[in-house]
């Protein structure tokens, strides 16, 4: 598989965690030890979705266009780093509390335990790092 279909892959698969979290993490159903922040799910969520367009803008606009310039490249990955900082910020949540006022850990239909999160937040950060990676290297 070449690079640059490993970045279309990558970049769908971002936006399939983007529209997971929300819908798992909406309303005061959501898994965890602590409820999430709603900024905190808004962050995730604006951020994946302005990842997802100016990314997406990038790497389908010619090269000698504005739109497929660096800025652009630029802008784009720095959101799917803001997406990453803001997922495991939400990923925190798992972490096991003490003391006297500790709250138990809460689960959901989605899954038994953080396996979902990780799986998906931990993928995410990987995933960036190829992006940056393809970006760098000059793949896309």
């Amino acid at each position: 598989m070449s690079s640059e279909v490993v970045v279309y892959v990558l970049t769908a698969l971002g936006a399939v965690v983007v529209v997971l979290t929300r819908l798992r993490l909406r309303g005061e159903g959501g898994a965890g030890r602590l409820r999430v922040a709603p900024r905190l799910l808004d962050l995730h969520t604006g951020a994946g979705v302005a990842a997802l367009v100016v990314w997406t803008v990038f790497l389908l606009a010619p090269p000698d266009s504005p739109l497929g310039g660096d800025t652009v490249g630029i802008i784009g990955l720095g959101c799917w780093w803001l997406l990453v900082v803001a997922g495991i910020g939400i990923l925190v949540r798992w972490l096991p509390t003490r003391g006297r006022h500790a709250s138990a850990g809460a689960e959901d239909s989605w899954s038994e335990g953080p396996g979902l999160s990780l799986l998906a937040h931990l993928g995410t950060l990987a995933g960036v790092c190829v992006l940056t990676w393809a970006y760098l290297t000059s793949v896309v």
